[in-house]
C-alpha cells in the first residue's frame, strides 16, 4: 500500500512538473506565420512564388492565366497539393488543372486525387487535390521518382468559352506532407537536392568571383538524404527478435538433460 501511494505522489509530481513546460511550448495563434502567406502567385516557373508547407497561399488572376507555386520536399515526405478556385458569379462551363512538376521540371504524377475537374455553369467553387508518390532520397538517372528539392505547382485552365476568357478568379493553394519514414527507404543518397540556383552570391575564398547557390529555403536542419532511417532501427528489433526466439526454441527444446530411465553406467 505504501508504495502504490509513493508512485502515485511521484507520478503527480512529474505530471505537475511537465504541464508547463508542455503549456510554454506550444504555438500561440500569433506565431503561426498565416500573416506571411503569400497573397500573389508567380507567372512562369522562374517566378514561381515560394510557399511553405502549411501555409495557405492566395492569389487573384484571370481565366487564362498560368498561376505557379513552388515548395520544399524533402526524403520520406508523401506531399498532397490542394487548391480551391472561385469562380465569378456568371460563367460558362470551365475545365482547370493541378499539375505538379519537380526541380528538373518534370511532371510528376498524381497517387490519386481530383487533379482536373470541370466546374458547370453556376458552379462558384472547385476544389483541386494532388497526392504524390514519397519522396525518395536516391533514383536512377533515368528514372522519374521524386527526388528531394523543389516542387512546382501551375494551377491553369484548360477549356472555357470565349466569353469567359479574362473573367476574374481567386486561388488558394496549400500544402502539406505526411511523413513515410523508413518504410519508403532506399540505399543511396542523392548529392544535392533538385533546388535551382536562383541566388548568387560572392565567393571571398575565390577572389570575389561569382558563384550559383542553392535556394535557402528548405529543412530547418538541412536535407535529410543519407544512409540512416528508422528502417535501420526496425531491422535492429527484428534481430533481437529472432535472437530471443533461438534462445527460447533451444530452452524448450533442450529438456532437463539425460533421460531418468537411462541406467547411470549406460
Amino acid at each position: 500500500m505504501r508504495i502504490t501511494r509513493v508512485l502515485g505522489t511521484a507520478l503527480l509530481a512529474l505530471g505537475l512538473a511537465a504541464g508547463p513546460a508542455a503549456a510554454d511550448s506550444s504555438p500561440s495563434p500569433s506565431a503561426s506565420g498565416d500573416d506571411k502567406a503569400p497573397t500573389q502567385a508567380g507567372t512562369s516557373f522562374r517566378t514561381a512564388t515560394e510557399i511553405e508547407q502549411g501555409q495557405e497561399a492566395t492569389a487573384s488572376g484571370s481565366t487564362g492565366d498560368y498561376l505557379y507555386w513552388s515548395f520544399p520536399a524533402d526524403t520520406g515526405q508523401r506531399p498532397t497539393v490542394e487548391a480551391t478556385v472561385k469562380l465569378p458569379d456568371t460563367h460558362g462551363s470551365q475545365t482547370w488543372q493541378l499539375d505538379v512538376y519537380d526541380g528538373l521540371r518534370r511532371r510528376q504524377a498524381c497517387q490519386y486525387g481530383a487533379q482536373s475537374r470541370t466546374a458547370a455553369q453556376g458552379t462558384s467553387t472547385m476544389e483541386l487535390a494532388c497526392v504524390l508518390r514519397t519522396v525518395r532520397g536516391w533514383s536512377e538517372p533515368w528514372g522519374n521518382d521524386p527526388l528531394p528539392g523543389t516542387y512546382y505547382v501551375r494551377l491553369t485552365v484548360l477549356d472555357l468559352g470565349s466569353s469567359d476568357l479574362g473573367l476574374p478568379v481567386s486561388t488558394e493553394v496549400r500544402v502539406d506532407s505526411k511523413d513515410i519514414g523508413g518504410a519508403a527507404a532506399v540505399d543511396g543518397s542523392l548529392g544535392k537536392p533538385l533546388v535551382p540556383g536562383v541566388a548568387v552570391k560572392s565567393d571571398e575564398e575565390k577572389d570575389g568571383s561569382k558563384a550559383a547557390v542553392l535556394s535557402s529555403f528548405g529543412s530547418d536542419d538541412g536535407w535529410s538524404s543519407g544512409w540512416w532511417s528508422d528502417r535501420w532501427v526496425w531491422t535492429g528489433i527484428g534481430a533481437v527478435l529472432a535472437a530471443l526466439a533461438g534462445i527460447g526454441g533451444y530452452a524448450l527444446t533442450r529438456g532437463s538433460g539425460r533421460p531418468s530411465r537411462v541406467p547411470p553406467g549406460a
